[in-house]
Order: structure tokens, then C-alpha cells, then sequence
């Protein structure tokens, strides 16, 4: 298994020696570690340097600025017959892999991802904030299925794909995800693991919760501004994908979570409300702000996809056009 950690900048230092050292640490060893560093030549150089005598590719993203490419740049220079991806601010737990791997003994599984679990800057989830948005701050979210399931699509943020899925399906699509200081779009490995399944009707993705990374949400990720832009961000999101895969595949899974698992949880809100027990109307609130404003950025979304002549996004011939072979630091 090749493991690649998307990197970007300087000031996730720290973070970016802990992933490593967590992927190093693992019970079932790891085939290779990539760090893909995304335009930033002084932090290629300084992680080469670092790096220098570990077996440890320090790469340099060969497409344009953002995650699909930088990912991309890392699944044409790995070797391992399944490539796992984690974040660059989390760090995996010691059978990570080893969970990963044991579900790949079945010929049919192409994908498998993971719990993510959030790390709170300031040591508590804000009372306001719902474990059914957990996924604003990147991590496992509140309605998801417990135990090894199968799943539309995985987070990419810790999930693995076997090298067939690449061969499938060419790669992530640029123009979808994170892009550097833009604004925090998503939905890339969602709109790869429905374009997959259509070129395999019978590929099996799963989630195994047992594969657990342990994920950092910085101070201004448990604000309301970014819970509110995340949101948004997530429509606009939503509405390229739809665009990719169509409405029906695009929110089959959006579906059932607003119409089954958000009014539980406005529910239980306003009943701790009731209740006197903190956080519970804050709750309620967000729910709805966030349903309102992925809306809107959905509508936004859909509205400039139907103006524009271009797709807006790219997929690359499998092992990468925009990778190439990769470069070692």
C-alpha cells in the first residue's frame, strides 16, 4: 500500500512530520510515502532536506495548484497496488492500514475509507456545532452507517482506492476541490467514486470505521463564518458534481441525509432546548443556516454551470497527464 499526503504549506510544519511519523508507525507497514507538495518550492526543499535519509518521496505537483492535481501527481508516481490518502494536519492510528488492507481480500472492493475524528483546538466541540456537519471541518459526520458498510463514496481525507479504480476512472477532476487560498470547496472523491462505479456497476466501496485518523480543526474551522462558508462552498460543490454525473447520482446520498437525518437532529436540538441543555437551539440553528446556505450555493452553483461553455473541470488520462512520472526532492 503507497501512502500519499498532500502537502502545502510551511506553517502546517509540525503537522505534516506528525502524518508522516503516524503512517511510519503502522502495525501493517506502508509499501511507500509520498508528500506531494502543492507549488511551494522552499517547503519541497526543506522537506527533501528533512527527509533526506528516510524513505520518504518528497514530490513536487506536476499539475495546476490544488488537491485532485497534487493527488493526482501522487497516484502516477506510486508503485503499491492500493494507494491510501491521508491529510497532510491528521495522523492515522496504529491499524489504519491494517484495516484498510484486510478489506481489499475481497476481488469486488475498489475503495475503502474510514473514520476521521476531529481534533478541537480548543479541546471541546463548540456546543453550537452539530456532529451531522462534522464534515464542514472534514471529518466522519453524524447519520453515517457504524461498522464496514457500503457507501456511495468515500472522504477522501482517509480513504484508499485500489490502483484499478485509477485505470477506471483517470484520476481525480482538477477544478473541483481545494485549490490553495480559494474558496473551501470539496466533493472530488465523490464525483471520482460515482464516475468509477459507473465504469464498474459491480466495484464495491466501502467505509470500515475501524480505520480511524485523527483529524485537527484550527480555531477559525469552529467558527460560524467558516461553518457558513464551508456550507456554501459544499453547494457550489455539489452542483459541479451533478453537472459531471447528473442530479440523480450527485445527491443520491444528499437525499436521505436532509430529509431523514437533519430533521432528527433539528429535533433533538430543539428538544435539549426544552430541556435547558446547552447547545441544543444553537444546534437547531446551525442545521438550518447550513441546509440555507448549501442550498444557495447550490443554486449559485448550478446557475453558472448552465452559463458556462466549458466543463469548468478536468479529468486526466490514466497514470496522469498532468502528473507525469513525478520528481523526487
Amino acid at each position: 500500500m503507497s501512502v500519499v499526503i498532500c502537502v502545502f504549506t510551511e506553517e502546517r510544519w509540525d503537522d505534516i512530520l506528525a502524518a508522516v511519523d503516524s503512517v511510519r508507525g503502522q502495525s501493517l507497514p506502508a509499501h511507500e510515502t509520498l508528500l506531494v507538495v502543492d507549488h511551494n518550492p522552499a517547503l519541497r526543499r526543506r522537506l527533501a532536506a528533512y527527509y533526506g535519509n528516510v524513505p520518504v518521496r518528497v514530490l513536487a505537483n506536476a499539475g495546476p495548484r490544488g488537491l485532485s492535481a497534487g493527488r493526482n501527481t501522487g497516484i502516477a508516481a506510486s508503485t503499491g497496488e492500493v494507494i491510501a490518502f491521508l491529510d497532510d494536519d491528521a495522523v492515522a492510528e496504529r491499524d489504519w492500514l491494517h484495516h484498510f488492507a484486510a478489506a481489499y481480500a475481497d476481488p469486488a472492493v475498489l475503495a475503502v475509507g474510514g473514520r476521521t475524528v476531529p481534533v478541537w483546538a480548543s479541546r471541546r466541540r463548540p456546543p453550537w456545532f452539530p456532529e451531522e456537519f462534522d464534515w464542514v471541518v472534514g471529518c466522519t459526520y453524524r447519520g453515517l452507517p457504524p461498522g464496514r458498510v457500503q457507501v456511495r463514496n468515500v472522504l477522501g481525507g482517509n480513504a484508499s482506492f485500489r490502483r484499478a479504480a485509477f485505470e477506471l476512472t483517470g484520476g481525480f477532476a482538477t477544478g473541483i476541490g481545494r485549490d490553495g487560498d480559494k474558496r473551501p470547496l470539496g466533493c472530488e472523491e465523490t464525483e471520482l467514486c460515482i464516475r468509477l462505479t459507473r465504469a464498474r456497476p459491480d466495484a464495491v466501496l466501502l467505509i470500515d470505521d475501524r480505520a480511524v485518523i485523527h483529524h485537527k480543526v484550527p480555531p477559525v474551522r469552529e467558527r460560524f463564518a467558516y461553518f457558513r462558508t464551508r456550507a456554501y462552498a459544499e453547494g457550489l460543490s455539489k452542483a459541479l458534481v451533478a453537472r459531471s454525473v447528473g442530479a440523480q447520482a450527485g445527491l443520491s446520498t444528499e437525499r436521505r441525509y436532509i430529509t431523514r437525518v437533519l430533521p432528527a437532529a433539528v429535533a433533538r436540538g430543539l428538544r435539549d432546548a426544552l430541556l435547558g441543555r446547552p447547545g441544543g437551539a444553537g444546534r437547531a440553528g446551525a442545521i438550518v443556516a447550513g441546509v440555507a446556505a448549501a442550498a444557495s450555493g447550490y443554486v449559485v452553483g448550478a446557475a453558472r454551470a448552465r452559463r458556462s461553455t466549458g466543463a469548468g473541470f478536468a479529468v486526466p488520462p490514466f497514470p496522469g497527464a498532468e502528473a507525469g512520472a513525478g520528481s523526487r526532492g
